[in-house]
């Protein structure tokens, strides 16, 4: 019986220790069952995918394009259509106390002249308007004259540490396309001499590293840069000493442009045939570097004086500028084809129309292509808020 009872302990003993052994075994399988769906859920959000997944570089800000009043001329000649329009404030200026020495300009061959179609960027004002207002009796009108055509994009912001991602969103949609897009950086400092498009940057260093920034993003593609509208013409506000830095800041710029991209071809401020006399503006481009630093001028931004006029004008500059015979220029031809309105009307002036249409197929001897740098339809303050998109005036340019 003792024996018996022995046995029956020790299997009681085994039975219970089996019973613990499946327990354990079952719960061992559970966690195993957890561990693996919870595996494949984390999968789901494995933040190492988003870092590799290469993102796209941001769109550019397309900033409403500022309004550029400029002063009026001495005398217009009498190829000139009007005089130019209303002055804006003037201020005195000390030179920057950080503004970097100028280096030794050194000639660069310049870029051959685009003979490429034009780029227009998806995004714009006009573009945006268009899509919002189906329905508008106006917009057949304007989309197909003014929304349908290439434009320049403008970049006034010193925003250092975003503008190489912004000029390269637009390059690299331009290549994909196999156009030639328009750039226009605009962030020179005391832009405007303080005017209805004050802002830049702080100082010349701080323009000079935007300007480096903004060479990155250029890419290996043809592109036409507009170098900062109205930095040379408006300069008599500057101090002798402040005109002299910023024309070396720019001189600068047209190295690091041309040097990040050798097919980018570079235009510096040539006013327009309403202002300053040929050889006064020639000289003010020879002092910025242009004849060494560039590929020519641009002529008319953001103004009404007819082609032939700017024609003209911008071959007696290049003339009296020397450098290359193949300097060349460009010509804002956005709202000039009723020519220029009176005296001191350059507020969205009524009777305005569009003119030629942007082209790298000018025709005319060293023109390299009629533009549209200013955007058609966007405001000078007058018709709306300065740099808004008005539809009003729009129509009214692509029908008059």
């Amino acid at each position: 019986m003792p024996g018996t009872r022995i046995r029956r302990c020790t299997a009681h003993r085994e039975r219970r220790r089996a019973s613990r052994r499946h327990a354990l075994l079952a719960v061992a399988s559970a966690v195993v069952a957890i561990g693996a769906t919870a595996g494949l859920l984390d999968a789901g959000h494995d933040d190492r995918r988003d870092t590799a997944r290469p993102r796209p570089a941001p769109p550019p800000v397309l900033q409403p394009l500022p309004a550029l009043p400029t002063p009026p001329a001495p005398a217009p000649s009498a190829s000139s259509a009007a005089p130019a329009p209303a002055p804006s404030p003037v201020r005195t200026t000390t030179p920057p106390r950080d503004a970097p020495t100028a280096e030794p300009s050194r000639p660069t061959a310049p870029a051959p002249a685009p003979r490429t179609r034009l780029f227009r960027h998806p995004h714009s004002q006009v573009l945006d308007w268009v899509r919002a207002n189906p329905d508008d009796p106006r917009r057949p009108v304007i989309e197909s004259r003014i929304a349908a055509r290439p434009a320049a994009v403008w970049f006034a912001a010193h925003n250092p540490g975003g503008i190489a991602g912004q000029v390269r969103a637009v390059t690299r949609g331009a290549a994909a396309a196999g156009r030639t897009p328009v750039l226009v950086p605009y962030a020179i400092p005391d832009r405007d001499c303080g005017g209805a498009s004050k802002g830049g940057a702080p100082d010349l260093a701080a323009y000079d590293a935007w300007i480096r920034e903004f060479a990155q993003g250029l890419g290996a593609g043809a592109a036409i840069v507009i170098l900062e509208p109205d930095a040379i013409a408006l300069a008599d506000c500057l101090s002798a000493s402040g005109r002299a830095a910023r024309f070396a800041s720019l001189a600068r710029a047209g190295r690091t442009l041309r040097t990040a991209n050798p097919r980018a071809r570079v235009y510096f401020d040539g006013g327009h045939s309403g202002w300053h006399a040929p050889a006064k503006q020639a000289a003010a481009l020879r002092a910025a570097g242009a004849a060494a630093d560039g590929d020519g001028i641009f002529t008319n931004v953001s103004n009404f004086h007819r082609t032939a006029d700017e024609a003209a004008y911008a071959r007696r500059v290049l003339a009296a500028l020397g450098g290359p015979a193949a300097l060349g220029a460009v010509i804002d031809t956005s709202r000039n084809g009723n020519g220029a309105p009176a005296a001191g009307q350059w507020c969205d002036p009524a009777g305005r129309a569009l003119g030629q249409t942007p082209t790298t197929r000018t025709g005319e001897s060293r023109i390299d292509a009629y533009l549209w740098v200013k955007l058609p339809g966007e405001s000078d303050g007058c018709s709306g808020a300065a740099g808004s998109f008005t539809p009003e005036y729009a129509h009214a340019l692509a029908t008059g």
